[in-house]
């Protein structure tokens, strides 16, 4: 990690001032464009890290046809697996590792419900990442078939959050 020369550092105890010092640590992470900071003093460590924003990635299932009986296959990874019904349908998979809510604060509406009808940059849930809230929108205009998930569950990387229908605008 790059040292950086000339910057006062705040003393590091953890009482009254805390927060304001570990909002100088912040200020100074963005003044020197760092993605992450560690400063430890008289025993106490503390790290801040700064992750630039993410886009959801999606999946388009098509549909195949196939031109002999099959066995069936079992998929090793279940955090991906994506119904069977899901055939035509896209998939709106998590960017990141995090904590899937599907209301910006516990007593607010979810962003969307199955059946209502979504707008390509709506947002549809959000993803927690070490406090750092990220939106996940919709790629697509279209109606929400399933939500595949439950509010407050840890999700991973690519794990499925919601079918959506393109066709059903």
């Amino acid at each position: 990690m790059p040292e950086i020369a000339n910057e006062p550092i705040p003393e590091a105890s953890l009482t009254g001032g805390s927060g304001k010092q570990i909002q100088e640590l912040i200020d100074l992470l963005r003044r020197n464009n760092l993605t992450e900071l560690e400063f430890e003093s008289h025993g106490t460590r503390i790290r801040v890290r700064h992750e630039a924003p993410v886009k959801a990635t999606t999946t388009v299932v098509q549909e195949s046809v196939p031109t002999s009986p099959q066995q069936p296959t079992h998929s090793a990874s279940t955090t991906t697996s994506v119904p069977e019904t899901a055939i035509g349908f896209l998939t709106v998979t998590s960017p990141i590792v995090g904590t899937f809510y599907r209301s910006p604060s516990p007593d607010a509406d979810a962003y969307v419900e199955e059946g209502d009808s979504v707008k390509k940059g709506q947002v549809l849930c959000i993803v927690e990442a070490m406090k750092l809230m990220n939106e996940i929108e919709s790629e697509v205009d279209g109606r929400i078939v399933k939500i595949l998930v439950e509010n407050t569950k840890s999700v991973e990387y690519g794990q499925a959050l919601f079918l959506i229908d393109p066709k059903a605008v």
